[in-house]
């Protein structure tokens, strides 16, 4: 097992052609372990005592931004949330749930949304990014 992530790890850098330093390994491994979006105050925490520094982490996620391999998947209290990008098209990324009680935050991989195909005048649409808000399951029952 351990071997196969490793090999996913190091076949995400190459088509980033990004070199395999252990600072983007370790972040990429904490991306695939995370089954939603991650700040990169997360991503430090998650590293334990070996992290490099904040700086370090910020511009390896940009770098990773850049090869395609990660996104920016939105925004919330003005900390960016980071994925992998390989669950997202160029121009849409796949719609993540809030739930407005817990604030947990869900990837809704099985949901589809309609790509917008029409912008007021002047307009171009480069991206699409939904976020649904609401009651998660657990929050629901509570309330019920």
């Amino acid at each position: 097992m351990k071997s196969q992530l490793k090999e996913r790890i190091d076949n995400l850098l190459d088509s980033a052609k990004l070199k395999r330093t252990g600072p983007r390994k370790t972040i990429l491994e904490i991306l695939l372990a995370c089954n939603r979006p991650q700040t990169a105050d997360e991503i430090v925490s998650a590293m334990g005592n070996t992290r490099p520094n904040k700086v370090t982490v910020y511009r390896t996620l940009e770098s990773m931004v850049e090869g395609g391999i990660v996104h920016k998947a939105f925004v919330e209290e003005r900390s960016q949330h980071y994925e992998l990008a390989d669950k997202c098209t160029e121009h849409q990324c796949h719609p993540h749930f809030v739930c407005t009680d817990c604030g947990h935050t869900r990837c809704l991989h099985d949901v589809l949304v309609p790509m917008a195909t029409s912008a007021p005048a002047g307009f171009i649409i480069e991206r699409q990014q939904v976020r649904l808000q609401g009651l998660c399951p657990k929050c629901n029952q509570a309330k019920s």
